[in-house]
């Protein structure tokens, strides 16, 4: 914290906003009455003892007189005699003159402190007066205690982040400096809370599956506290989790040798069952614990109401929230009139789940149950006039005695249902005027309403939008139609069915029934019939059930500027679409598409993902693509739809390369773009943006791989490369990558097949595939030459040089980088020309020549920072740290990919955030930090979970290894090497013989 310690009143940046109380903020405010109240003072002793007043630091002055006070604080405003005060800084062998040096400590703390805070009191001394929370110990209890309350009530997340703020007190070693007898014992007390703390946060961790991240804290955990068992069994629980038994178990050896050792015992029983139970994969082990869900009552039949289905599944947290509501106005002193509307596509089981909840309810409302189709969907809905009269003959009204108009009939109702408990079923309503006249207006009624539009303007109504079903959910709703039998023969494929029908309960429902009457199909039969989505609109139909009549009914009722965007929106492939990028799809203004796309919503065809978001259920998507193909008007419009998405993502991605690699003249080279694109303020929101739509941009190259807008979708796609680096894109990115590589062959144009290839290589170069990325790079720059673009001539020559350098080609990767260089700067790319130096220091590093390799990795560095390039800047500074530590010093190497790791880790690169931190484990091994090696290790393996490939993921396992060899552990070290040999051999890596030698019980001994 800039060298100044914080004061504990103040809230460290990420804490929670609604965490309990912190440590009284120590600010006065001005009242009415006057001016403010001297400001209290605060103390923290969870590091070294000292005080505040505001963010004013307080003189605590020796350490003596520092164990007065903390001695004082610990005692929660409990008198300390003068003689206990003596013991606690003294002990047995006090000076001659302690009474008179206790008096002067007491004399200079209530000067320090100000009147009323440290008071004498029966020939002692305590510290009164203070507010809740000036003491940081005090709020680390409340935020424990609250903690403890947060996880026996289930909520596991909130007990983490409330445990992480307990232990955020800490600023170092409790008491720290304060010297006595009785410090010493409280410092022992607070350590050992403190670790039980993170014992139990570390296992809320596990409980909550975040395993892999746990693992690299209890490795540096094991290393500082070797004995303590507690943290033993949860560094093998989150090995176990990890699908690393191998090293779990070998964290059990290396504890039971230590213990024997050490201390002549053998580990504790939880630890031995524990290992028992990785010895035969327990399947209870491989996932955390989940809430105990209560199960719902039995539902009830009503009197009046439309029958409930008998296989009703599922909702069950829905069911729940809808059955309080009622509940609460059945009660005494409830509300005047529960309402609660619930909205949804059309087959979304509105109706199923209001009749459910109302049947659940019937025995709340004695007096009785009404319900009335409002046929809101069609293209006539029921006049509320005529359902008044309706609903009063329900009530009893003879048909001489109901009114003739609305209100008065509105006003009969009300009366007749006033000191009754009825509950009103309003199915299928149009919008809130026609709900309006039919409500009940006296406590003890309630109404549920259905509804496709949301109606937010329903006062007082509880909206619930209802959406489709669990994938589990779905499941269990086909198997109790179609029978436990056959589906438990073809799980798979009655999986399959699900998903092609969207999860959607009436889709599930049709397939569901027609396989049901067709003893001789197969679910697999059913599953291949709705795998064709051009037909699967017209397989969801059984009797009069449709699911394309249901959107049918919507979308008839919308207008033309609706219906339009409804089609064209359908049409992209990605699973939502942004506002900007919908406005590219209409051709239209931001403002004008946002009206246009919230009022789908409100009609429930559309959904609102997130702020900003939208998206379709899937099989609505579809029939808004067969609505696209039989009324959209020229038929051109569609293409040329796509074409301005195509337009707009290559636009905003070109943006985002420029900001984020400044003077680099790819974006020069790039298809040009007829419709504009988003400009960013900095490079944060350009990455936000691209992180954020890179399954709509990745969506979009494949959908655009074709004929005319095959080249910008390739240019896309190499904007957009920093999404093979991320980690969480990689594998779509290198399935679109290979679909353009064969768009490209097919089409025959040499300089996008060029492109093509030069973005396919990146994608094994990513993912540690170098003989297959030296491949693409050579036949990109056959092609490259042949169509004479500079950007894959300069690009691919450059990957060439890498994959060279990877698999110990030093000489000829020297070849291939000077040639990058010329390349580069023959098309003045001075930012490519910084890369190529960067990775020439690397392959001059490999054959020896630290002295250049520094000095080729500093111009290169110098480039970056002249161009102003933070993110590649950050690939010099690790170019650098490599060199750096080749020629020995190891310190400067350090200080180098520290910086690198900071900039990878802000711009989300998982894969140079990982290769940063092993290069930083190697750095500490070198310099004798075992324990840092391992810690480092450990999160450069969680970092390159699911990129990186095999080679890099053995690397860091050797590494791993060998620090942990150095802290004792051998027996995880050899689980480690054989982790990696296995790796290495099977990728033909030379790497193997070194493993082979440090497994090789000669060299060990």
């Amino acid at each position: 914290m800039d060298g100044v310690p914080r004061p504990p009143g103040q809230r460290r940046s990420d804490s929670p906003p609604d965490s309990p109380p912190d440590i009284a903020t120590g600010y006065a405010t001005e009242s009415p009455a006057g001016p403010a109240a001297p400001l209290a003072p605060r103390f923290g002793v969870l590091g070294p003892v000292r005080a505040w007043r505001g963010a004013e630091p307080l003189p605590t002055g020796s350490p003596q007189q520092r164990a007065v006070l903390a001695a004082l604080l610990l005692r929660e405003g409990r008198t300390a005699t003068a003689a206990e005060l003596i013991d606690a800084l003294w002990g047995e062998e006090p000076p001659p003159r302690a009474l008179a040096a206790l008096r002067t400590y007491a004399s200079r703390l209530r000067k320090a402190l100000g009147p009323g805070v440290l008071v004498t009191e029966s020939g002692g001394y305590a510290v009164r007066g203070l507010p809740d929370g000036a003491l940081d110990l005090s709020v680390a209890q409340d935020l424990a205690g609250a903690a403890e309350k947060a996880r026996g009530a289930g909520d596991l997340g909130r007990a983490r982040e409330l445990l992480r703020e307990a232990l955020a007190r800490w600023d170092g070693e409790a008491l720290a400096g304060v010297p006595g007898p009785y410090a010493q014992g409280q410092r022992t007390r607070l350590e050992e809370w403190r670790l039980h703390l993170l014992e139990t946060r570390l296992d809320l961790d596990l409980e909550q599956g975040c395993h892999a991240e746990a693992v690299s804290e209890l490795t540096a955990l094991t290393a500082a506290h070797p004995l303590r068992e507690r943290l033993r069994e949860l560094l093998m629980l989150a090995l176990y989790r990890g699908g690393r038994q191998a090293e779990a178990l070998a964290v059990y050896a290396d504890t039971r040798r230590l213990l024997g050792e050490e201390l002549g015992v053998d580990p504790r029983p939880a630890l031995q069952e524990l290992q028992r139970r990785v010895l035969r994969a327990d399947p209870e082990l491989a996932e955390p614990s989940g809430p105990v869900e209560r199960t719902a009552p039995a539902p009830v039949r009503p009197a009046q109401l439309p029958p409930t289905v008998p296989d009703f599944t599922g909702r069950a947290a829905l069911v729940r929230e809808l059955s309080d509501v009622l509940a609460a106005a059945s009660g005494e002193g409830g509300p005047v009139m529960a309402l609660s509307a619930v909205a949804g596509i059309g087959g979304v089981g509105k109706t199923t789940l209001a009749v459910h909840v109302a049947h659940r309810a019937r025995a709340a409302f004695p007096d009785g149950q009404l319900h009335v189709d409002l046929q809101g969907a069609g293209s006539r809905p029921a006049d509320p006039e005529t359902v008044l009269g309706s609903l009063l003959r329900a009530l009893g009204t003879a048909d001489s005695a109901i009114p003739d108009s609305l209100q008065d009939r509105a006003a009969l109702y009300r009366s007749l249902l006033d000191g009754r408990r009825v509950l009103v079923l309003l199915d299928n309503a149009r919008d809130a005027a026609q709900v309006r006249p039919l409500l009940p207006g006296t406590a003890g009624c309630a109404t549920l309403v259905t509804s496709r539009t949301r109606m937010v303007d329903l006062a007082g109504a509880h909206l619930v939008d209802l959406d489709v079903m669990a994938p589990d959910e779905a499941l269990a709703l086909f198997t109790r139609i179609v029978g436990e039998e056959r589906v438990a023969a073809e799980r798979e494929a009655a999986l399959d069915v699900a998903a092609a029908c969207g999860f959607l309960p009436l889709a599930i429902r049709i397939a569901a029934s027609r396989l049901a009457a067709r003893r001789t199909w197969t679910v697999s039969v059913l599953a291949a019939k709705l795998a064709d989505e051009r037909r699967r609109l017209d397989e969801l139909r059984a009797g009069d059930l449709a699911v394309k009549a249901t959107f049918e009914l919507g979308y008839g009722q919308l207008e033309p500027a609706q219906a339009r965007a409804f089609r064209l929106l359908g049409l992209p492939d990605g699973p939502d679409i942004s506002l900007a990028a919908a406005a590219a799809v209409l051709d239209l203004p931001v403002p004008e598409t946002e009206d246009l796309l919230e009022s789908l919503v409100d009609t429930s065809l559309l959904e609102s993902a997130a702020p900003g978001r939208y998206r379709y259920h899937d099989l609505v998507r579809l029939y808004a693509r067969a609505c696209a193909e039989r009324d959209e008007q020229p038929p051109g419009e569609r293409e040329s739809a796509l074409s301005r998405l195509l337009d707009f993502c290559l636009a905003t991605a070109a943006g985002v390369y420029a900001v984020e690699r400044p003077g680099d003249r790819l974006v020069d080279h790039l298809a040009p773009t007829a419709y504009p694109g988003l400009v960013f303020a900095d490079r944060h929101a350009a990455q936000d943006w691209l992180y954020a739509e890179a399954h709509v941009l990745l969506a979009c190259v494949q959908q655009s791989a074709r004929g005319a807008t095959l080249a910008r979708a390739v240019d896309l796609l190499w904007a957009a490369k920093d999404l093979a680096e991320s980690g969480a894109n990689a594998r779509q990115y290198e399935v679109a990558a290979r679909a353009l590589r064969d768009a490209a062959e097919r089409a025959g144009d040499p300089g996008v097949l060029s492109r093509a290839l030069t973005t396919l290589t990146n994608v094994h170069l990513v993912a540690g595939r170098f003989q297959e990325a030296d491949e693409q790079a050579r036949l990109a720059l056959e092609l490259a030459a042949s169509a004479a673009d500079p950007a894959p001539l300069c690009w691919a020559a450059n990957d060439r040089g890498i994959s060279a350098i990877y698999q110990g080609r030093n000489a000829e990767a020297e070849v291939y980088l000077r040639q990058a260089i010329e390349n580069f700067r023959q098309d003045e790319n001075l930012a490519g020309e910084a890369s190529a130096l960067c990775n020439l220091s690397r392959s001059h590093l490999a054959m020896g020549r630290t002295t250049s390799a520094v000095e080729l990795a500093r111009q290169g560095t110098a480039l970056y920072d002249r161009l102003g390039h933070t993110l590649r800047g950050a690939n010099g500074r690790y170019a650098l740290g490599l060199a750096l530590t080749g020629q020995g010093r190891l310190d400067a190497a350090v200080e180098r990919l520290t910086e690198a790791l900071e900039v990878f880790r802000d711009s989300r690169q998982r894969l140079w955030e990982g290769m940063t931190l092993f290069r930083l484990a190697e750095a500490r091994l070198a310099g004798g930090d075992a324990g840092g090696a391992a810690a480092l290790a450990e999160q450069a393996l969680a970092a390159l979970r699911e990129i990186g490939g095999e080679w890099r993921r053995a690397n860091v396992l050797t590494v791993l290894g060998r620090a942990l060899e150095a802290l004792g552990q051998n027996g995880r070290a050899r689980a480690c090497w054989q982790e990696a040999l296995t790796a290495f051999e099977r990728l033909g890596s030379p790497e193997a013989a070194d493993v082979r030698r440090l497994l090789d019980p000669s060299v060990a001994a």
